[in-house]
């Protein structure tokens, strides 16, 4: 008898549960949601924790400091604005494939039972957020320790509003002109990566090369900081590439071990170069093939099998080391960080080799050597489209930024100084 009243509770119970608004089928999947607020909230953790870490390790002791507010500042920023507008322009009514119109601004329309798909409309914001977030601030790896903090924070609200909304609507936004034509990018190598990286060179020939650069030595403050900062960024990845299937389901399986073994590839890849060229295997050069296979492979998590993981997490860290070791030095322009080095060339790569390795028994969608060769063709177009748009309209926004705050760069005191002590009045260590 007391079993069987149990059983009448417990099915009254789960009957009003269900009945609620926030439990209502609507057609969520309570997994896939889970799945999401998961990969959401790693995504997160990848900037404020991973990026800053990896940065500020590379940056000067003094300039840690600055270097990690530029990211914490960059994705408070991009948080803001994406809500208000951001989101609305890349993934509201598209105008002309171009870019989304007004309708969700200040999310105006998304309520709290409004789905996407089979997950929370307002968590698809929120996964989207976090990626507008990252992406600004990898830009901030081409201008440490010479950029304005006050020019930087209005830099990143109005890159998220005319560069990285705009190409987010081409490549995934219903009717962008890239999605239309059939380009694949399947969690940013286009959007995030290209985009980044292109804007992050951009900027930085605007606001010049740093005091002594190529002239005076420039030591990382901590190597064991930016290895912490690269080990919280793959475990990120996971969300950035799982989560972007935005469903629990094979295609984000998939994602987690192709982009795991592209990372682990481009490690081992970029230490047997180093090792072969210069008699020794740096840690500073292993995580940076592990960020070199997460880049190329980004584009591609969803699209391509195991060899074709391993073909480009080898091919990234090479495209990579290229970026850094050789191309760099050569040209003499001064990307503080590597954000084109490594972000802008090996997401360049990771566009192409999707449209090489695509493997239709993965995802239904073929590359090159599944005999489809336009897909490379509009890879390509994306890549060319993203590079040209990013780099030209970057210009633009950092040149009426510059007028806004009477110059891009601090005075020449400031950065000999360093820029912890000069425009935050705080120092990460204690200096003799």
């Amino acid at each position: 008898m007391k079993t069987g009243k149990a059983s009448l509770l417990k099915g009254a119970l789960l009957a009003l549960v269900l009945s609620t608004p926030a439990f209502a089928g609507n057609g969520i999947n309570h997994g896939d949601t889970a799945w999401l607020l998961v990969a959401t909230a790693l995504v997160v953790m990848m900037t404020p924790a991973g990026l800053a870490m990896f940065y500020a390790g590379m940056a000067r002791v003094k300039n840690v400091l600055n270097t990690i507010g530029m990211s914490y500042i960059a994705y408070a920023v991009a948080s803001v604005v994406w809500v208000v507008i951001g989101y609305s322009l890349a993934f509201g009514k598209d105008i002309g494939g171009f870019i989304g119109g007004l309708n969700h601004l200040f999310l105006s329309g998304i309520g709290v039972n409004n789905v996407s798909g089979t997950i929370p409309a307002l968590l698809f914001v929120s996964f989207q957020m976090a990626f507008a977030g990252i992406a600004v601030a990898i830009v901030s790896g081409s201008v440490i320790e010479r950029m304005k903090f006050s020019s930087w924070a209005i830099f990143s609200a109005l890159w998220i509003i005319f560069v990285y909304a705009p190409i987010a609507h081409w490549v995934w936004g219903d009717g962008g002109w890239l999605l239309k034509m059939g380009a694949l990018d399947f969690a940013g190598g286009a959007v995030i990566h290209i985009n980044a990286g292109i804007s992050g060179l951009a900027l930085a020939y605007l606001v010049g090369k740093r005091k002594g650069y190529g002239k005076t030595a420039m030591f990382p403050s901590s190597i064991a900081l930016t290895a912490l900062g690269v080990g919280l960024l793959w475990f990120g990845w996971f969300g950035f590439n799982g989560g972007s299937a935005l469903a629990a389901n094979q295609s984000a399986a998939l994602a987690l071990i192709t982009t795991n073994t592209a990372a682990a590839m481009g490690a081992i890849t970029w230490m047997i170069i180093e090792w072969m060229r210069d008699g020794h295997p740096t840690v500073l050069g292993i995580v940076s093939g592990v960020v070199a296979g997460l880049v190329g492979i980004t584009p591609a998590a969803g699209f391509v099998g195991i060899i074709g993981a391993l073909i480009i997490g080898i091919t990234s860290a090479i495209v990579g080391y290229f970026g850094v070791a050789i191309l760099k030095p050569k040209l003499g322009y001064d990307d503080s960080l590597d954000a084109f080095g490594v972000h802008g060339l090996c997401g360049m790569w990771g566009a192409i080799a999707t449209g090489l390795f695509a493997n239709p028994s993965m995802s239904g969608k073929a590359g090159l050597f599944f005999g489809n060769p336009y897909q490379v063709v509009v890879q390509l177009i994306s890549v060319i489209a993203v590079t040209l748009y990013a780099g030209i309209v970057t210009l633009i926004v950092g040149s009426v930024v510059k007028v806004i705050t009477g110059g891009l760069r601090v005075d020449d005191e400031q950065e000999y100084d360093g820029l912890d002590k000069s425009i935050h009045g705080e120092r990460a260590f204690e200096l003799e």
